[in-house]
């Protein structure tokens, strides 16, 4: 027999011996049947679950059907709960219309007249029956539609949310890209500047240096906007996130304050992991700062670093494979859901003018993807913030490569003839004028094509080729392929603007947009060993 709340039959017949009559029949049909006193226990007992009900035309008669009335109309639309209505007289509308006016109220009855025969009453009693299971069944489905519904408006949200910021993304691209190219003359001319002027006069010089601090400080808005962009030129290597989290203690204590406590936990014999480390610190560092500024009155400050295994129905949506989750948490105000929805997007600040430039948290999100990982932000007003960045475990054991002392400028001790290579008149002025006042002889070409005929003019010898990577044509990759096959003597440095150069000229020197006259002189010193050349190119040895 079955027992389930949502297929029982109750039965209101509280005169004579209907109700156990009734009852006998539906348990000898293998059906279940619960007896009920009167219309308030019929309506207690509708709400906890029932597949049909059978009533007594005088159950009804003379009672409160209000509640009854109420809990009809608060059905679901596809709900049409079903009655047998027992009669004393006629089993129609056309012999009892008196009974008819119970219809309004039970809207799906069927009328059977007593006494009943007990075929006619199990066969109604039945066809209630598979009605429910069919209410049941569309129950079942309206939540599987409600549910996917909700699913799919979710997912529509964060794919509106993840071309909102890949559109905001390629714009920002676009905008330092062009950045870049206006402020690469504007640091060598303040360089060149500055050394023929800063110390002969003292006022130009305080001058200058002010100018030089200031395009310092516009690269770093502008690195910061390729980083959310995922277009800046990264070097990544394995790297062990325990060491270089214990190497930034000191740091994050002297950044946010006495008055914050930095907890550092760190898993035991953690996997490395694949990044740039220099740009990890900064991420580490803006987001340390962050949560400073979010907790005014002191409070904790923990970094945690574990290794996570993101399967194909994880969240955030990553790659399937091992991951080190690091993680930033603070004790702080939290954030609402409308900045939380808009806490990665560059320049939105909650932050009062001048205290910051929103590009923090959109740095760290466009480093993560670019790195191959995930981002996660979770927040609420009063609770706190937790940043999460998933870094793809390294294939190899950590390096011990590190980032040398900054040293004076590297000049070489001959004179180069250089061939220079840029579509932008300004950027290419400004550059050959840098390497001019280093020394060295500059030829310039405005573009690829220009440069392969200039390597084959009579007379003219080539000691290295500096090339832009972006440009129309023959772009600075294919160049320096073509450089290699024609010349294979000739090193080559090549410059980013807004985006990496593709696997096929990584192992290629490479200068970053903007730069001083500093740093086109270590990268031209970078190709030469002494006197010798260093060229770089697969299935090339080095060579004179």
């Amino acid at each position: 027999m079955r027992d389930h709340l949502s297929e029982r039959a109750l039965i209101l017949a509280p005169q004579g011996r209907d109700g156990a009559v009734a009852r006998g029949i539906l348990v000898e049909a293998g059906l279940r049947g619960d007896i009920v006193e009167n219309v308030a226990q019929l309506v207690t007992s509708l709400r906890a679950g029932a597949g049909f009900a059978v009533v007594t035309e005088e159950a009804l008669t003379g009672s409160d059907l209000y509640a009854l009335s109420e809990w009809l109309e608060a059905q679901p639309e596809w709900s049409d709960f079903p009655f047998v209505l027992l009669t004393r007289r006629g089993g129609g509308l056309e012999r009892n219309p008196e009974a008819g006016r119970f219809l309004d109220i039970l809207g799906n009855a069927t009328f059977l007249e007593r006494p009943f025969h007990p075929t006619t009453f199990v066969s109604l009693a039945k066809a209630g029956a598979r009605l429910e299971e069919l209410n049941k069944l569309a129950a079942d489905l309206e939540q599987r539609v409600e549910q996917r519904t909700a699913e799919r408006e979710t997912a529509m949200a964060q794919l509106h949310e993840a071309q909102k910021l890949e559109t905001l993304g390629q714009l920002t691209g676009g905008v330092a890209h062009d950045f870049n190219n206006l402020l690469t003359p504007i640091t060598g001319a303040l360089d060149i500047l500055q050394k023929k002027y800063g110390d002969s006069d003292e006022r130009s010089g305080r001058l200058l240096s002010n100018a030089l601090q200031a395009a310092d400080r516009a690269k770093i808005l502008l690195q910061r906007l390729l980083g959310f962009a995922r277009r800046q030129s990264l070097r990544t290597h394995s790297v062990d996130i325990a060491g270089l989290l214990s190497g930034m203690r000191d740091l994050v204590s002297s950044s946010v304050g006495p008055t914050i406590e930095v907890h550092l936990r760190v898993e035991p014999d953690l996997s490395p992991a694949l990044v740039d480390p220099n740009q990890l610190e900064l991420a580490i560092l803006n987001l340390a700062v962050n949560a400073r500024d979010a907790m005014p009155h002191g409070g904790p400050l923990t970094i945690l670093a574990e290794e996570v295994a993101i399967g194909p129905q994880s969240s955030p949506k990553l790659k399937p494979g091992l991951y080190i989750r690091l993680s930033v948490i603070d004790a702080g105000c939290g954030m609402d859901p409308e900045t939380r929805s808009r806490a990665v997007e560059p320049f939105y600040s909650t932050k009062e003018f001048g205290r910051g430039t929103g590009l923090g948290l959109s740095m760290v999100h466009g480093l993560a993807a670019q790195l191959g990982g995930g981002f996660a932000l979770t927040s609420a007003l009063g609770e706190g913030t937790r940043v999460d960045l998933y870094l793809p475990v390294a294939a190899e054991d950590a390096s011990t490569e590190h980032t040398p002392a900054p040293e004076a400028m590297k000049i070489i001790g001959r004179k180069l003839s250089v061939l220079l290579v840029d579509d932008e008149p300004l950027v290419r002025t400004a550059t050959a004028e840098m390497i001019r006042d280093l020394g060295h002889h500059v030829e310039e070409a405005g573009g690829g094509a220009e440069a392969l005929a200039r390597l084959e003019e009579e007379g003219l010898s080539i000691d290295a080729v500096i090339t832009d990577y972006m440009m129309p044509g023959i772009d600075g990759g294919s160049l320096s392929r073509r450089i290699a096959q024609t010349h294979p003597d000739v090193p080559v440095l090549l410059i980013t603007g807004y985006t990496g150069p593709t696997d096929e000229v990584l192992h290629l020197p490479r200068l970053a947009k903007p730069f001083g006259q500093a740093d086109i002189a270590e990268a031209l010193s970078g190709l030469f060993s002494g006197d010798e050349k260093v060229v770089r190119f697969p299935g090339r040895k080095p060579g004179k």
